[in-house]
């Protein structure tokens, strides 16, 4: 569908042609009608899918229709990178609409916060913020929010999984009652649908099946304790001569760790993280995409937010807990007919993760066991059912596997106890 068909702004048009989209993608084909009609919208689409201009077209098409100098639309973004990458998309298109827009996220209270606070006092057609920066402004009490006509939650999920909902629904006290409500969500668990049930009014609801990876991807997948998986992520990489690769891990604790790693491998390697400043992760990030580093080291809460694709590798050093996050790391591979590695380890803890994965895929993923021949100790067997909460007192070998009886020693009976602490009687 042609982006004329809309019947937007010219401005607006001249924008998208500026930006060179050819044609709208199944979220804003679906999701532009219904916002320019006024309809709240509860919209589920992995991320890379447009989503972010299946929003921000119609709002402009209506700041080009309009001429209020205070704030028409409040976008909430769970992370500062993703409220700056909505912020520069905004330069983009509303170039020629003459749109002004500002990205209000933490930092020390400098200039930043001095230039924020001008914004929300003076008004900007669009404010993308992340909650907790702007319930802090609010709470100062020189903001006034009473024309926003648009609000957005991106990414509502990993918001609510960040823990964000209170101060979600704090900010919306400070909005009038009548504006449009728009909820965009990457996945669809039952705590979305009853946020949608309380905020939403008669919303209309687009559902877009997530797409699967590409065939050029070879989707490695890797049986490792914690304590396997550096060393091997350094053999995995000892043969890689050029890279353009991301790491995700779930700890803030592992990205110093894993560069410092990768550094005494030769392999040019920065780390990012949320304990990170921000002009210093802007710099990183910059600098990655620069190719002035192979490697970039990140956790998990910033996966979302990085507008980096074109990668020859992505690994997961732990199992993302969503499917659908999943694949859209490894969908930052693979582009424009290459080929791309995504190499993924699994502990223990994170098997029923993958379970998930084989759920959405149809399919049975094979899991690699190599640490043994490296000489790094057994395995973990993958057993996601019979898996036990870091509380339990099973017993296990050294490797991380769960003990085996041995063969030869002699058969006894069991006593009760024994027999109630049998894991395949629990």
């Amino acid at each position: 569908m042609n982006f004329n068909e809309f019947e937007l702004h010219e401005d607006v048009l001249s924008a998208v042609d500026s930006m060179n989209y050819q044609a709208a993608t199944p979220i804003q084909e679906q999701a532009i009608p219904h916002i320019l009609n006024g309809k709240d919208l509860l919209a589920c689409a992995q991320t890379g899918t447009g989503k972010t201009a299946a929003y921000l077209i119609p709002i402009l098409d209506k700041v080009a229709h309009e001429s209020s100098q205070k704030t028409g639309a409040l976008i909430l973004v769970p992370t500062r990178e993703l409220a700056v990458q909505i912020d520069q998309q905004i330069q983009g298109l509303g170039y020629f609409v003459g749109a002004t827009s500002i990205a209000v996220y933490g930092g020390n209270k400098g200039p930043e916060w001095d230039q924020q606070k001008k914004a929300l006092t003076q008004g900007a057609d669009i404010i993308i913020a992340t909650p907790g920066r702007l319930i802090a402004h609010l709470q100062l009490g020189y903001v006034s929010f009473q024309s926003i006509k648009h609000l957005v939650l991106d990414e509502a999920d990993r918001m609510l999984d960040m823990g964000f909902l209170s101060d979600i629904l704090k900010i919306m006290s400070f909005l009038p009652a009548k504006r449009q409500t728009l909820m965009f969500s990457a996945t669809m668990p039952s705590k979305i649908g009853e946020l949608a049930k309380r905020i939403l009014h008669n919303p209309e609801e687009i559902r877009l099946a997530v797409s699967r990876p590409a065939d050029r991807i070879d989707q490695q997948f890797y049986l490792a304790t914690d304590e396997q998986k550096l060393p091997l992520l350094i053999h995995l990489l000892s043969n890689v001569e050029s890279t353009s690769m991301v790491l995700f891990t779930s700890r803030k604790s592992n990205v110093e760790p894993i560069v410092r790693a990768l550094r005494k491998l030769g392999k040019g390697a920065h780390g990012i993280s949320s304990d990170s400043e921000q002009a210093e992760r802007e710099i990183v990030l910059r600098d990655f995409k620069n190719r002035k580093f192979p490697i970039l080291v990140a956790t998990d809460v910033l996966s979302r937010g990085i507008d980096i694709d074109n990668l020859s590798h992505v690994v997961n050093y732990d199992v993302p807990r969503d499917p659908e996050d999943y694949v859209h790391r490894i969908g930052r591979t693979a582009r424009a007919e290459s080929k791309g590695i995504a190499i993924t380890f699994i502990n223990e803890q994170d098997q029923k993760y993958v379970l998930k994965i084989e759920r959405l895929f149809e399919k049975e993923i094979e899991k690699r066991a190599v640490t043994q021949e490296l000489g790094l100790g057994n395995a973990p067997l993958f057993e996601p059912k019979r898996s036990r909460p870091a509380t339990s007192n099973r017993r296990k070998s050294p490797g991380g596997r769960p003990a085996e009886k041995s063969s030869s020693r002699p058969k006894r009976h069991k006593s009760k106890k024994e027999q109630n602490s049998n894991p395949s009687q629990a």
